[in-house]
């Protein structure tokens, strides 16, 4: 079943999984709720949820506002 997905829904997949595995752990990391992490954001812990599920398609502008508030990068690129 699996080797039906394309490579690059695959690759998709797995990225959106890698940034919110990353959110999750900087956020267990310095001790935040997801409320706490909603209001620091500007956004609702609905969002929040959405964000830790691996399902959201985060814009750029987002994954820099996590990086700075979090103090290191959330995605790197080489």
């Amino acid at each position: 079943m699996l080797g039906s997905i394309p490579p690059q829904v695959q690759n998709q997949v797995d990225l959106c999984f890698d940034i919110s595995d990353k959110i999750y752990s900087l956020m267990v990391n310095r001790g935040l709720t997801k409320k706490q992490l909603a209001d620091a954001m500007g956004r609702r812990p609905s969002e929040i949820t959405k964000w830790l599920s691996g399902q959201h398609n985060f814009t750029v502008a987002t994954l820099s506002k996590l990086s700075t508030f979090f103090g290191q990068p959330i995605v790197t690129v080489s």
